[in-house]
């Protein structure tokens, strides 16, 4: 067992905790206190911008479907008259600089997360220095940033923060890292705007979110057809995100049969990782298939999902945001 399963099995199942693990989340618990301490006092910078900022973000590490989030609420919000535009760290980009993406961008160089946002029609800016890229989105005609996986990164001023839950996993142990999955303590969820549970269990206060799929599309054309045509296959199912496990699960829950191939998160992808010995067709996430359209063949498939959210959410979010606007 790696260390990342040891680790995983800890925070989420029946495995016993590293010795390690506790003393150094006391030391983490220490450093993100003062690090939130010298925000406040204005010892370290937070820039604000002229436009309202939404954060969607999380507090656990791993996959919760931020990614899905972020599209949904960026085409409710241009639906609804906005212009919104998304800023991004890029992660598993080699990008430094403040880069406002174009349609042909390269995963490898901003990253995939950002690729797939920027496919579904939305403005999309990268870069370590999240401001600077905010106001290139800005200078583009933007009129509400959305700050993708920007919790934590409190140099950004926010108006509205979200905070996606996975509603099955939840927070595990409750611990701090290493010795549990949490960035930040719990607390932390009193000081968001909204907390979105994906599928599992729903609190009290949460905005319930399912992920709903159906259809895959061929990664050599873009031609598209019914997840149903898998019923009854064995496929090799593809998966380098956070909780690689929810992929394979939502494939069986449709009647196909998975085999497994799970990759680290932001995983750069080559042709040999995917060059198995037989023709199975090959299923994977969006969030990969940006990755590997440069060298995909007729039998690879990519599986999108939606958030699907209730309409109040929106109505709610959009409120916050009028408020801001006329501030």
């Amino acid at each position: 067992m790696t260390l990342a399963e040891r680790l995983e099995s800890a925070w989420y199942g029946a495995g016993r905790a590293l010795w390690w693990a506790a003393p150094l989340a006391v030391l983490y618990g220490v450093a993100i206190r003062w690090r939130r301490v010298l925000y406040r006092r204005g010892l370290l910078k937070q820039v604000r911008l002229p436009v309202p900022i939404v954060v969607i973000g999380n507090l656990s590490v791993g996959g919760t479907g931020k990614t899905p989030v972020t599209i949904a609420v960026a085409d409710a919000l241009r639906r609804r008259g906005y212009t919104p535009g998304v800023v991004s760290r890029g992660y598993g980009g080699s990008q430094a600089e403040p880069m406002l993406l174009d349609a042909a961008a390269d995963p490898a160089r901003v990253g995939d997360e950002p690729c797939l946002i920027r496919a579904s029609g939305v403005a999309v800016a990268v870069g370590r220095d999240r401001p600077a890229a905010a106001r290139l989105l800005i200078d583009a005609g933007c009129d509400v940033v959305i700050a993708d996986d920007g919790l934590q990164h409190y140099a950004l001023a926010r108006d509205v923060e979200i905070c996606v839950i996975d509603g099955v996993r939840r927070f595990g142990n409750g611990r701090l890292l290493p010795a549990g999955p949490l960035r930040e303590p719990l607390s932390r969820l009193q000081q968001v705007d909204f907390r979105i549970s994906n599928g599992g269990v729903v609190a009290p206060d949460d905005v319930p979110m399912q992920l709903q799929g159906g259809l895959a599309r061929a990664l050599a054309d873009d031609h598209v057809k019914p997840l149903s045509d898998f019923v009854g296959q064995t496929v090799h199912a593809i998966a380098a995100i956070g909780h690689p496990q929810r992929f394979f699960a939502s494939l069986r829950t449709q009647g196909i049969t998975v085999v497994e191939h799970a990759f680290p998160d932001h995983h750069a992808f080559v042709a040999a990782d995917l060059a198995f010995p037989d023709s199975r067709a090959v299923l994977m996430t969006e969030k990969d298939a940006v990755k590997c359209r440069a060298f995909a063949q007729a039998h690879w498939w990519a599986v999108p999902v939606r958030a699907v959210l209730p309409p109040a959410f929106y109505d709610d979010l959009v409120a916050r945001l009028a408020s801001v606007r006329h501030q």
